[in-house]
């Protein structure tokens, strides 16, 4: 092998760079060689040379590694093929690398801008620090107004506090229990039993559910009827008092 791939630049440390791309730019711009102009050759043996020891390498980053040369290698071969008369016009074999590693190149220097600037950022303020944003500063408009709109004004302030106080009395309606007590006597004319919430339904107030509650239990406490509850929270029944002993 080369004696210039045994010594200096290319006695490289391959856990220094991120990934093939890293050190190829690594190879390329400590050479001065022109981007846009690889030597492939010389490229392809020096990028072979660096990466002659990949049993440090974890797998997967030494698989990169064999790509990239791979790649090298096969550009090296195409560069070696005659071009027929026809193919002065076909794009160059490196033009693909040459992209790849301008944009890779792109990137590393946002992210080293990225790293400048938290750096400075730190050195002048302290973790968690959130600058204060300004107020928004209005518009220093001069008030203007004529003596017609403030007399409108005032006339309008005066009508409303002239304005007749209309209240609204609201009554609710009354509930008897006697009617209810005749609501209950009627459906019970047409069942042999009926269920309280059917009693409530129609009229679906607290009003006329506590009023028919109570009818319930004054009738009750005339032996006209009875009311079943088959556990807490069940629907609560109410029966003709003859029917319910009968039933019993």
């Amino acid at each position: 092998m080369d004696a210039a791939l045994q010594a200096g630049p290319f006695d490289i440390d391959l856990d220094r760079f991120h990934g093939p791309l890293d050190l190829l730019l690594h190879l390329i711009r400590n050479q001065d060689i022109d981007i846009f102009d690889i030597p492939i050759s010389k490229i392809t043996q020096q990028f072979l040379g660096a990466i002659r020891d990949l049993q440090r390498l974890e797998l997967e980053r030494a698989g990169e590694f064999l790509e990239m040369a791979a790649t090298l290698v096969r550009i090296k071969a195409q560069m070696l093929f005659p071009r027929r008369g026809d193919d002065e016009d076909a794009e160059d074999p490196r033009a693909d690398l040459v992209r790849r590693l301008l944009e890779h190149e792109h990137f590393l220097e946002a992210a080293r801008l990225l790293e400048r600037s938290e750096r400075e950022r730190a050195r002048l303020f302290a973790r968690g620090f959130v600058e204060a944003r300004p107020a928004p500063r209005l518009a220093d408009l001069p008030l203007e107004t004529s003596w017609a709109e403030v007399q409108a004004a005032l006339g309008g302030l005066v009508e409303r506090l002239n304005a007749p106080e209309t209240v609204h009395h609201v009554r609710g309606r009354e509930v008897k229990m006697d009617d209810k007590i005749l609501e209950i006597l009627a459906a019970l004319q047409r069942a042999r039993r009926v269920e309280f919430a059917e009693l409530v339904a129609p009229w679906g107030t607290r009003l006329h559910a506590i009023a028919s509650l109570l009818a319930c239990l004054e009738l009750a406490k005339r032996s006209m009827v009875r009311v079943r509850q088959a556990s807490p929270f069940a629907a609560l029944w109410i029966y003709r008092a003859r029917e319910e002993r009968e039933a019993a």
